[in-house]
């Protein structure tokens, strides 16, 4: 278990990174997570995020790659939902490091 601090509260983490908590999540967390995976955050980015988010107070799962790719081409466009355009945004992996900066835990399938 590891944490970091941050406007004087303290964020537990496990070993990857990924918030134990997810309630603790708030924008200034993501920010900081972000700047941990050398993302610079744009609004492209916190759409991303945000979608993530609401797809997991849904449906109680972070999604794997595949699935949100064809789920943001649905919501945001086919402009959007491809691999490509969300490699560039997270190179590290869009679903596994877009779940951190979002809060969210590892999804299922990512190793």
């Amino acid at each position: 278990m590891s944490s970091f601090e941050l406007n004087g509260k303290t964020y537990e983490t496990d070993e990857e990174g990924y918030l134990v908590n997810l309630a603790e999540w708030t924008p200034e967390a993501g920010t900081y997570i972000a700047q941990t995976e050398n993302v610079e955050m744009s609004n492209s980015h916190w759409e991303v995020v945000n979608f993530l988010r609401d797809y997991y107070n849904e449906y109680q799962i972070a999604p794997a790659v595949r699935v949100l790719t064809k789920a943001i081409g649905k919501q945001l466009g086919p402009d959007k939902g491809n691999s490509k355009y969300l490699y560039e945004l997270f190179p590290y992996g869009p679903a596994k490091q877009a779940c951190k900066i979002a809060g969210l835990p590892k999804p299922t399938g990512c190793v």
